[in-house]
């Protein structure tokens, strides 16, 4: 199947289809955080034990989204998709079910299986149907919910912990993911590669190194102590360089280094890691700070960080104008500090102050952080030759999960180190977020320089539209 014989409405569906997948993503990546200690409580486990339905979700995407890509090839898009659905929804099923913490993991692991594929072949089915000149448009309509189900997502966990149970926040992915089949077997296109095979070693080289990146990152978020734990960031690293050495005797790995020569791809995928530093911890931080510094609700904190959707949503309708005005390189150097600044921004308004002196601040970062994702996203498969698009594209997902890891976790450093400064904080936990949230504003800013290595053309056969 090719690009030419898509009609025009799969053309108006795929984004759409693409867009549940990554909603159900996102909420449920969010909404279980809200629900830990009230799921903790019914299957009687400590909350700190339930760290464990966390990690074992995000280590089993970051192990298997390498290999989604070549599942799509050998298999087809379609049935890899609808495969990945149904996955997840069972996954989901089981949560909802599950009697005690055993089976919570391993359900999750189930879900974990499901939505390591649900992204990286929804977007490369996406890749693969729309022509340079329209893939702007259509990935900017299938991103809103990467924006808006972290803001949904402690919202809805609050409300259905509340007033109904924890089991619905596993159960609402149910009606999800069936619309979501239902859209892909009419209207989602199959396409198949010629593959020789599959690197196994070098997918075993590659996962050990992000499942001990992911482990060392999730601990890393939980402690000060972080000597054994910078040691298995040390060797998470030095089987990436293994994978280097590897990748360059094969003739087919996994992720070619063919895929580095490309400026694009390479910036857009550094550019991705390091901006996300700051913008993945803000949705962890700003109701830590609601919660913790003012002492508000989680509901409470959910609605005020709503805003936030909304203008993302805003910034959906003008991105594709901007960067027809701009370009991909003024806009993301531009971007980048804008986003930073106002991160930093919320180290302005004191305890005295009006907890809802932060909502504007929280409407304006939505709309730019929906120019940014979009922007990143669509420069880095830009240049891709079509015999790398699977490959790049499952690495983009890959750097995506770790880079989110790397954000989350610096951001409880950076706060832990504050908190326990009790003479810089004056004894006042809010001033420990004032500080953490001057820090990571500031690396974001910093992190507009990688945009830099951009030329001032680059990202033109992705503006112009038909």
């Amino acid at each position: 199947m090719n690009s030419e014989s898509i009609n025009h409405q799969t053309k108006r569906v795929l984004p759409a289809i693409l867009a549940t997948a990554i909603f159900m993503l996102m909420l449920d990546s969010t909404i279980l955080n809200t629900s830990l200690p009230a799921i903790a409580e019914d299957l009687n486990e400590s909350p700190l034990n339930m760290e464990n339905a966390i990690i074992s979700y995000v280590l089993t995407v970051a192990l298997l989204m390498p290999i989604s890509g070549f599942l799509a090839d050998r298999f087809g898009t379609k049935k890899v998709f609808i495969a990945s659905l149904i996955l997840f929804a069972l996954g989901s099923l089981f949560c909802s079910i599950s009697q005690n913490l055993t089976q919570l993991v391993i359900s999750r692991v189930v879900q974990g299986v499901g939505g390591s594929m649900m992204t990286p072949v929804g977007r490369l089915t996406l890749i693969k149907t729309f022509p340079k000149n329209e893939l702007v448009r259509a990935m900017n309509y299938a991103i809103v919910p990467a924006l808006i189900g972290p803001i949904l997502g402690p919202l809805v966990g609050g409300y259905m912990v509340d007033y109904v149970s924890w089991h619905w926040i596993f159960l609402i992915n149910l009606p999800i993911a069936l619309g979501g089949i239902l859209l892909s077997i009419f209207f989602l296109p199959d396409y198949q590669s010629e593959s020789s095979g599959f690197d196994i070693k070098g997918f075993l080289i590659f996962g050990a190194a992000t499942f001990i990146l992911s482990i060392s990152l999730e601990l890393l978020g939980n402690t000060i102590q972080t000597t054994p734990l910078l040691l298995g960031l040390f060797l998470g690293f030095l089987l990436l360089y293994f994978y280097y050495r590897h990748a360059r005797k094969q003739d087919e790995p996994i992720f070619p280094l063919e895929l580095f020569q490309v400026r694009t791809f390479r910036v857009g995928i550094v550019g991705n890691l390091v901006t996300r530093l700051g913008i993945s911890s803000v949705p962890l931080l700003l109701p830590l700070m609601i919660q913790i510094g003012y002492g508000k609700s989680a509901v409470t904190s959910g609605w005020i960080v709503a805003p936030m959707a909304l203008t993302a949503m805003v910034g959906k309708t003008v991105v594709i104008k901007i960067l027809k005005r701009l370009g991909y390189r003024t806009t993301l150097i531009f971007n980048t500090l804008v986003i930073g600044f106002l991160i930093s921004s919320f180290a302005i308004p004191g305890i005295e102050n009006s907890i809802y002196w932060h909502v504007p601040i929280i409407a304006i970062l939505g709309f730019f952080n929906s120019i940014q994702f979009t922007s990143m996203n669509t420069i880095a498969i830009a240049n891709l030759r079509p015999y790398h698009t699977s490959s790049g594209n499952s690495l983009l997902s890959v750097n995506q999960q770790l880079a989110i890891g790397f954000g989350v976790a610096f951001g409880l450093i950076v706060l832990k180190l504050f908190e326990g400064d009790i003479r810089l904080i004056q004894n006042e936990i809010h001033n420990a977020f004032r500080y953490t949230f001057l820090v990571i504003g500031g690396l974001t800013m910093l992190s507009s320089l990688v945009f830099r290595k951009l030329h001032f053309r680059d990202g033109d056969n992705l503006q112009s539209q038909r």
